[in-house]
């Protein structure tokens, strides 16, 4: 438990008192959660099981969909389960765990989408070289510098909060912890946390959202010298995630790329960094794919015959 803290829980006013309202959250987040869990579960399963999904694209992408889930499961479950109590509350302790689950998945998927763009670059604009480059043990290396990226991004984040001091009041105007609206309640000076908070979450932004803007850059410029085809084809991956990468940063950077204070919008932000992006992520991704799209069919073929016979 943090220094010198009365504190012991945290009490979430989430987005409503209103019982009906309520009712509406728990139908409305459960068909989302769920939809979440199969969809990216079907997609994590569809590339480890098919022998012709194998390339890197596919590899990272099973990886992001894995995240996704676990990025998702921080906030939605205790949200939906929230939904059914009057007094919505969770222990300090476990307010600082939801920070750093949250930051560690979410830092991890910021850098797993720098590396899909790395993927698309050298896929495009290297492609004699590509296989060569882009081995085994390169992906599995830029995979876990991925997560390893996100471990000490969160680390920090949480050591920033874990270190501070509260004595009260413990209401915070959200409906899961995190770093901005946990700050308000700490009962000491906090400008310098909140300075090492940004920076830490705003380098990564800034540094990542750069070197995916100069991959595709580079990209679409190599593009101009191709059959109306390969231009077709190339667009298309890159235009699915560009439509990831838009979602998922847009909104982060409203929230942690500002000084420390907390705004009304950000639970409404929060739902399309936190459940949103992770819902569309089979269908931008996946659904739109042929390959993919042909694999699944093909899984789910092989267990029908199965459960047949």
């Amino acid at each position: 438990m943090p220094v010198m803290s009365n504190v012991t829980e945290i009490i979430f006013l989430a987005f409503s008192q209103n019982q009906n309202v309520q009712k509406v959250i728990f139908v409305l987040f459960l068909l989302m959660y769920m939809a979440i869990v199969l969809g990216n579960g079907l997609i994590v399963v569809t590339i480890v099981t098919s022998k012709g999904l194998t390339s890197p694209m596919y590899f990272f992408l099973s990886y992001l969909s894995l995240v996704e889930m676990c990025y998702c499961s921080v906030t939605a479950p205790k949200l939906i389960f929230d939904s059914f109590n009057k007094r919505k509350v969770i222990s300090l302790k476990g307010c600082i765990t939801q920070i750093f689950f949250l930051h560690f998945f979410g830092g991890t998927e910021i850098f797993l989408l720098t590396v899909m763009a790395y993927d698309r670059y050298v896929a495009i604009c290297k492609p004699l070289h590509y296989t060569t480059i882009m081995n085994r043990r390169a992906c599995g290396l830029l995979v876990g510098a991925a997560w390893a990226g996100g471990l000490l991004h969160s680390l920090g984040q949480t050591f920033l909060i874990f270190q501070l001091p509260f004595c009260g009041p413990n209401v915070i105007d959200h409906y899961f912890c995190d770093v901005h609206p946990v700050l308000k309640l700490a009962c000491s000076d906090t400008f310098l946390v909140s300075l090492l908070i940004i920076l830490n979450g705003g380098s990564i932004s800034v540094i990542s959202f750069v070197g995916l803007l100069a991959s595709y850059v580079v990209i679409l410029r190599s593009l101009s010298g191709r059959t109306a085809e390969g231009r077709r084809k190339a667009l298309s991956t890159c235009a699915s995630h560009l439509a990831v990468v838009g979602l998922f940063f847009i909104p982060c950077s409203f929230v942690y790329m500002r000084p420390c204070v907390t705004l009304p919008a950000d639970k409404i932000v929060a739902v399309f960094y936190t459940v949103v992006t992770p819902l569309l992520n089979p269908i931008i991704y996946s659904f739109r794919n042929t390959e993919v799209k042909n694999a699944m069919w093909r899984l789910m073929g092989r267990k029908g015959t199965g459960e047949g016979k």
